[in-house]
């Protein structure tokens, strides 16, 4: 851990924050936030405490914590409005359930002439303690967003809706290379660009979050 390498995060996680911006909200120079974050020097008291404030986080966070990701995973961090859509979905309760709902809504797609849907996907929360300490097992609901105008040739699948909402997104290149470390750090990374900039999840009425299928992919956390 390092108090200069989690500065500069939190820094570039502020819509790119400047040193020269940091150093003038905390009236101190820039050569100032520059020793910060080389850890030549350490800030007194006042200015962690400031700092807390300006990015929305904890002594913990910025003296203890290893809050940086890798820089070569993600990329491309923003929020967006994401457009209304329409779905089917599929959930499994599994030991390893994520391929096999993504290759049933695959399949949904396929049976309506569709060779290359959109899919998205997300875990599913609601099992006992008993399947997932018992067990091992954990759910995964993956969806096929319907293009404009269509309807499954599968009449009995259920089709939901999704009004126009705010996303905090950010993307990963090759994401499967280290599933265990990629994903779950850019959630982790989505969390702390959401906290500097003062952003609140929504849970209600609206997917909270999902990641998109493929080589590369997408992380989407729904915001207030």
């Amino acid at each position: 851990m390092s108090f200069g390498k989690n500065l500069q995060y939190l820094r570039r996680l502020s819509k790119n924050l400047t040193q020269e911006g940091l150093a003038e909200k905390l009236n101190v120079s820039r050569q100032t936030i520059s020793k910060w974050e080389t850890d030549e020097a350490m800030p007194e008291m006042e200015k962690a405490l400031e700092l807390c404030k300006i990015f929305y986080c904890t002594l913990d966070n910025l003296f203890r914590d290893d809050m940086c990701q890798p820089d070569d995973l993600y990329s491309n961090l923003r929020v967006e409005k994401v457009k209304g859509f329409r779905y089917v979905c599929h959930t499994v309760l599994s030991t390893d359930p994520e391929a096999d709902a993504i290759e049933r809504v695959h399949k949904y797609a396929k049976e309506s002439g569709v060779e290359n849907p959109k899919v998205i996907g997300w875990d599913f929360p609601f099992l006992s303690q008993e399947q997932v300490n018992v067990y091992r097992m954990h759910g995964y609901t993956a969806a096929w967003i319907l293009p404009d105008g269509m309807e499954p040739a599968n009449k009995q699948l259920e089709i939901h809706e999704q009004n126009d909402h705010k996303y905090a997104a950010i993307h990963i290149e090759h994401p499967f290379e280290n599933p265990f470390v990629a994903i779950p750090g850019a959630y982790h990374t989505l969390m702390d660009y959401m906290n500097v900039n003062g952003l609140k999840r929504e849970e209600k009425n609206v997917i909270p979050c999902f990641e998109t299928d493929g080589e590369s992919m997408d992380v989407y956390i729904a915001c207030k």
